[in-house]
């Protein structure tokens, strides 16, 4: 049996017959892309949520740290929570390599924060203690997106 898409010069399909070869064709194909699409678009519109969530969060504790502590500590809460923020994308990513087909996370993001401590610990002018609870930040904010998930599970 021949592909409809692969004709010899002599074989000249009806309009009629590319319409139904293509529309069959079309439907399947838009069918499967939807399924496979519509659990990862879900999965990016979850990601990019809980990025905005991490970076407003930080932000907010940020002014109230300098407020209450000084620019110092705020400072290093900020380094904490950027790092934070980047562990979470680097999650994100090896997540989004599992649903493309590996079945392994990476570790190698831990090491992120643990040069930033050992770092720490070495200058005088950074504090662990501030760049440690930046960095936990991250989980605040996906405790906020938990809360916000069962109080509207709409949105």
């Amino acid at each position: 049996m021949e592909s409809p898409l692969i004709r010899t010069a002599n074989e000249v399909p009806s309009s009629a017959e590319v319409e139904v070869d293509n529309g069959q064709e079309l439907d399947q194909t838009l069918e499967a892309s939807t399924d496979e699409t519509n659990g990862m678009g879900d999965f990016y519109k979850l990601k990019n949520n809980l990025l905005v969530i991490v970076a407003a969060s930080s932000a907010v504790i940020f002014v109230a740290v300098f407020f209450a502590y000084g620019l110092n500590t705020a400072l290093n809460y900020l380094l904490g929570a950027s790092v934070g923020l980047i562990y979470l994308r680097m999650l994100a990513k090896d997540v989004e390599r599992i649903g493309v087909g590996s079945s392994r996370l990476s570790k190698a993001r831990l090491a992120l924060l643990i040069a930033v401590v050992a770092i720490a610990s070495k200058l005088e002018s950074l504090e662990i203690l501030p760049i440690f609870f930046g960095f936990l930040s991250y989980k605040f904010a996906l405790i906020l997106y938990t809360l916000r998930a069962i109080v509207n599970p709409e949105s």
